[in-house]
C-alpha cells in the first residue's frame, strides 16, 4: 500500500493567475480555492515574487498554477511533442463530454476529439497558457480494466525490450466508439 492518501495538488506555471483562474471558472465550472503570494520562494530564500492560486478539481483533486513575473517566459519542451503533457479530468459521461465539447467550442477553443480509446472517450484543448487539458469519459467494463491490469506487466516488458506497442490489449483498438454508436462522431486513438 502507498504511503501516499492522495495528490494533494498539482502545480504548473501561467502567465497570467487571473485569466488562468477565470479561465477554469468559465470553462470547468472550478472553484477557486486558496491564493498564495509571496516575494521570496519559501523553501530558498530566494527574491522571486509569485502568487500561486489553487483551484478545486473535484473529489478532492487540486489543480495549482503560479504566475512568476520576474522569470522569462514560458516556454515548451521542444523535445516533446504537445499532445504528451497534459492535464486530463473525468467527466461523468459520454453526454457530458458531448455538452462539454460544445461549451468549449462556443467559447472559441479549438477541440480535438472525441477520440475513442477503448476504455473511455475524450476532448482535448488547450488552456490560455498553452497547457493541453482532457476530459474523458469511461466507457470500459470492470472486466475490460481487470484485463488491462493483468496484461501491464506483460507489455511493459516488452516495450522496454523492443520501443514497438505490444499488442497484448489489441482488442481494446477494434471497439467502435460508443458515441458513433450513438449516432456521435468520434476519432481513432490520438
Amino acid at each position: 500500500m502507498s504511503v501516499t492518501k492522495r495528490i494533494h495538488h498539482v502545480a504548473y506555471r501561467c502567465r497570467d493567475a487571473k485569466e488562468t483562474v477565470e479561465f477554469y471558472q468559465k470553462i470547468l465550472d472550478m472553484d477557486f480555492t486558496l491564493a498564495i503570494a509571496e516575494d521570496k520562494v519559501p523553501s530558498t530564500g530566494e527574491p522571486d515574487p509569485y502568487m500561486h492560486v489553487f483551484l478545486d478539481a473535484g473529489m478532492g483533486n487540486v489543480l495549482a498554477f503560479f504566475e512568476l513575473p520576474n522569470s522569462p517566459a514560458m516556454g515548451r519542451d521542444g523535445n516533446t511533442p504537445e499532445w504528451v503533457q497534459h492535464i486530463a479530468f473525468e467527466v461523468d459521461s459520454l453526454e457530458t463530454l458531448m455538452a462539454m465539447k460544445q461549451r468549449v467550442e462556443a467559447a472559441g477553443l479549438d477541440v480535438v476529439g472525441p477520440v475513442n480509446h477503448g476504455v473511455f472517450e475524450s476532448i482535448y484543448f488547450f488552456d490560455p497558457n498553452g497547457h493541453r487539458l482532457e476530459l474523458a469519459a469511461n466507457t470500459g467494463s470492470e472486466e475490460d480494466l481487470r484485463r488491462l491490469k493483468e496484461v501491464a506487466p506483460a507489455m511493459l516488458e516488452e516495450w522496454s525490450r523492443t520501443r514497438r506497442a505490444p499488442r497484448h490489449a489489441a482488442w481494446l483498438h477494434e471497439r467502435p466508439s460508443r458515441l458513433a454508436d450513438a449516432g456521435g462522431a468520434s476519432e481513432p486513438d490520438a
